[in-house]
């Protein structure tokens, strides 16, 4: 009992829902995390390949989980006078930054420091008002 007594024990429940927003907020970290590793990886002249789990049926009718490889696509392009510009994305809508302003411009040696930046935004909520605009417009889309 003597290891137990020099901890602090609390009567907690788990969080069994998270809050939407919360939820949204993070799905968009997760999204920018792999435009980070992926823009690394152009750097450094190498391919980006994420797999994901899968479950396939072969003719006999067996399920089997294999890796395949997930399609990641980049969200940053090669702009004029040699920049490069880059537009958040939450499923396919383009967030808009600004007013009017759906990209941010910077040097292609940049570009993960800049994605960095937007992560950092994304987790402190900045980009939250977007994100909910965004999320609306995917659910009226579902609606008859």
């Amino acid at each position: 009992m003597s290891v137990l007594a020099g901890l602090k024990l609390v009567a907690a429940k788990p969080q069994l829902v998270m809050d939407p927003v919360q939820l949204r907020r993070n799905k968009l970290v997760a999204k920018l995390d792999e435009q980070i590793a992926l823009a690394k990886a152009a750097q450094a002249g190498e391919q980006y390949t994420p797999t994901r789990t899968k479950r396939v049926k072969d003719a006999a009718g067996n399920v089997s989980v294999i890796q395949a490889p997930k399609r990641v696509k980049a969200w940053f392009w090669a702009a004029e006078g040699g920049k490069v510009c880059v537009a958040v994305r939450y499923g396919s809508k383009v967030l808009e930054l600004g007013k009017g302003k759906t990209a941010v411009e910077a040097q292609p040696e940049q570009l993960v420091m800049t994605l960095g930046k937007l992560r950092e935004a994304a987790a402190a909520g900045e980009l939250d008002a977007q994100v909910e605009a965004a999320s609306a417009g995917v659910r009226r889309a579902f609606k008859r």
